[in-house]
């Protein structure tokens, strides 16, 4: 299955500009059918506290979007975006849409980030998802869920196969992002698709540093702190061959839940 992933700088609360740099980029990608399509968190709006500004109206435009994406290029698509209200918060989550079907994941995250006070403007999630595509179990979570290992581990037991990350991982720690990601890779022999932004919001500077790790930890594929397209096929029967020779999985006995 080829993975195709979308590196740009997120123009901050501005939904529609976003929604035509994500379709100029993509435009002179060949996309084969059946690929899987992932875009950064809070896609269209930037990581902003500001509810008022990146909540989703009834029309849910940012998943129309998304929805139409998968269909024209006959693929599934990932992506972060902000509910509608709850209340006086929202909620920050990934949805995802493939091209036959209607939403088939909507996952949220779970692990507000602190620092951000995004409790205060984000209603947290209490459970994981995982959905089947192109015959991979797949996991998507959200920036700081990446410091959870436990998160992965419960995952990677229950058969998923790939993690996406979408984020809005700041470059101050990109080291942190980089080694995050190999680590959760190697220990549960997984495929982890790391999708970052880059450019600039008004508090934070990002790197991008979107990237690929096999289940064995190697770097398959690493974008730079530009906006562009990482493209790369990924090969389910060598992850199957090195779970079968490798029982990490199996030895895992020790499970917190």
């Amino acid at each position: 299955m080829q993975i195709v992933a979308l590196q740009y700088d997120i123009v901050w609360q501005e939904p529609e500009k976003n929604r035509l740099k994500i379709s100029d980029l993509l435009k002179n990608i060949e996309i084969p059918k059946g690929s899987l399509i992932v875009l950064p968190e809070m896609h269209d709006v930037g990581f902003s506290m500001d509810v008022k500004k990146t909540a989703q109206t009834k029309e849910r435009l940012s998943e129309v979007f998304l929805k139409g994406i998968a269909e024209k290029y006959k693929s599934c698509v990932v992506a972060g975006v902000v509910s509608e209200p709850i209340g006086k918060r929202a909620a920050n989550e990934c949805v995802a849409y493939a091209e036959d079907k209607d939403e088939i994941v909507r996952y949220r995250k779970m692990h507000p980030f602190s620092l951000s006070n995004e409790k205060d403007s984000y209603i947290a999630g209490d459970s994981q998802k995982t959905f089947l595509y192109n015959d991979y179990k797949i996991t998507p979570l959200i920036c700081y869920d990446l410091r959870f290992p436990e998160v992965f581990r419960y995952a990677a037991k229950e058969g998923t196969q790939i993690f996406t990350v979408i984020a809005n991982w700041p470059a101050k720690r990109r080291d942190h992002w980089l080694t995050l990601l190999k680590a959760r890779a190697i220990e549960n022999q997984a495929y982890v698709v790391g999708v970052n932004r880059c450019g600039t919001d008004p508090k934070l500077d990002y790197s991008g540093d979107t990237i690929i790790f096999s289940p064995t930890g190697k770097c398959l594929a690493k974008l730079g702190d530009e906006e562009q397209v990482l493209v790369h096929e990924i090969d389910k029967e060598s992850l199957l061959k090195l779970r079968e020779s490798f029982p990490v999985l199996k030895d895992a006995v020790h499970l917190i839940t």
